[in-house]
């Protein structure tokens, strides 16, 4: 399940990401019915899958990135179909197998999502 269309690594070490909901994804379906509405851990995802372009170089073949942690996670705003994210994701520090994340994801400017979440790369 992909749900980022782009991710760049940006010169500062931080990553931007962007995806588009398109609505016939299968996470809407039920959510809400007649008024769709990117459910927060899908956006808590989004999050999460576009973090992994700043710790590639550290994962081999056959390792995972997986969640460890979800830490002041706060939903601002809704996402609905048509709306084009944008996720920008920090470093906040590292020790490897862990990673801790700072993401934001916003819709036309404003924030919809952000929060801390952690890895292990397993």
């Amino acid at each position: 399940m992909l749900l980022v269309d782009e991710v760049y690594l940006n010169e500062d070490g931080s990553a931007t990401g962007y995806y588009n909901v398109r609505g016939d994804e299968f996470f809407l379906q039920g959510h809400f019915p007649g008024n769709p509405v990117v459910p927060g851990v899908i956006q808590c995802e989004i999050m999460a899958q576009t973090s992994c372009i700043l710790f590639q170089d550290k994962m081999k073949d056959g390792t995972l990135p997986l969640y460890t942690g979800l830490d002041k996670v706060k939903f601002r705003g809704m996402v609905k179909p048509g709306d084009r994210i944008k996720i920008d994701i920090t470093t906040r520090r590292e020790r490897h197998p862990f990673y801790f994340m700072h993401g934001e994801l916003s819709v036309d400017g404003k924030v919809c999502a952000n929060g801390d979440f952690s890895f292990a790369i397993m």
